[in-house]
């Protein structure tokens, strides 16, 4: 693999010519680099679940679950475990082979970590990768989801640290960088992106992206959601950010991180089907995957098939066995019989 394609000391010069080039050399670097390290016509579905809902002592100006808000977000408690597992293995069914749970907490107590934990376990159990985004973590607690099992950990960075102060005061840029040292600390992997169109400048996500290319290793996971704006929210009303400025946020995403998997998050339902494959083109490999984003709306799953089938993509498979699964291979490996009827297992 070549230094220049995997480095971390980009500068905002470098980042800033990327943004200059012209529209279809910018694409084609993205697509060349894209397909040296993915299988191109492969995207990876995630599915999104609210496991609490509103009530959060945050100010972030986008976000509708903060209690400082007027927008007829119903707070719900934190799930119950069956609920949980129950909507993981629905989401499986559908295709999904990660499912990622999301709290509105600041931060979570340890005694929300117990509960969490095992969340982690049995959904896990089903064969699914697992995600979690609960606020700020402390190191011990991150520990604990690690021994649990959790594969990934999303807390992104939203915007560059000169435009954050605009956008959220409850928390800084560097706590949300120690959380991520936690995190990464612990062994999880690190699922990072942030919010485009939120009234930030150019320059803004530029360096929104690079503050996420020069961290060593590079996130294994960059959500770029484009704001959906709900009423009642500071944001609501704010100028939308241009599909083809989109599209080229996500190219340079690919290049400055092309071991990544690069998400399209929330803002698809706003999306045309053509952004969204000159998305894919640009090296988007990930999209989130059902009807709900925490508690926004997503693309129906009847329309991202129908789009995947026109493009001639195919979801990726799931890279984690289910205990069902475990044990059958263990059963096949062990059985001294040369051919077997079955193994015994009911999936």
């Amino acid at each position: 693999m070549s230094v220049s394609e995997l480095r971390h000391d980009w500068t905002p010069e470098d980042v800033k010519a990327l943004f200059e080039l012209p529209f279809a050399d910018l694409l084609w670097r993205a697509q060349a680099l894209h397909r040296k390290y993915f299988e191109p016509n492969t995207v990876q579905l995630s599915t999104l679940l609210s496991i609490k809902t509103g009530a959060c002592p945050e100010d972030c100006a986008y976000c509708p679950q903060s209690v400082r808000y007027d927008t007829g977000l119903k707070k719900e408690a934190l799930m119950e475990v069956e609920a949980v597992v129950a909507a993981a293995r629905e989401a499986k069914a559908g295709g999904a082979t990660r499912f990622c749970m999301g709290a509105a907490w600041r931060s979570p107590k340890d005694r929300d970590i117990d509960k969490v934990e095992v969340m982690v376990r049995e959904v896990k159990a089903l064969g699914l990768e697992t995600c979690m985004t609960l606020g700020m973590l402390k190191s011990d607690q991150a520990s604990r989801l690690a021994d649990a099992g959790l594969d990934y950990y999303n807390h992104n960075l939203d915007t560059s640290p000169e435009f954050y102060g605009k956008i959220i005061t409850t928390r800084t840029y560097e706590d949300r960088l120690e959380t991520l040292g936690n995190v990464r600390e612990a062994g999880i992997k690190v699922c990072c992106g942030g919010i485009v169109g939120m009234g930030e400048q150019p320059q803004d996500r530029a360096e929104l992206l690079r503050q996420l290319a020069i961290m060593n290793p590079h996130p294994e996971s960059v959500p770029i959601n484009n704001l959906v704006q709900v009423g009642g929210t500071p944001l609501d009303g704010v100028a939308a950010l241009s599909p083809i400025e989109f599209v080229r946020t996500i190219a340079i995403a690919r290049i400055l991180m092309p071991k990544s998997y690069v998400r399209l998050s929330a803002g698809r339902t706003e999306m045309s089907d053509e952004t969204q494959a000159l998305c894919f083109l640009a090296g988007a490999n990930s999209i989130f995957y059902g009807e709900r984003l925490l508690t926004t709306d997503n693309p129906q799953n009847a329309r991202d098939r129908a789009l995947l089938a026109q493009l001639g993509m195919r979801p990726e498979a799931s890279p984690v066995p289910s205990e069902a699964e475990v044990t059958c291979a263990q059963r096949a490996a062990a059985a001294t019989a040369p051919v077997a009827a079955g193994c015994g297992c009911s999936h």
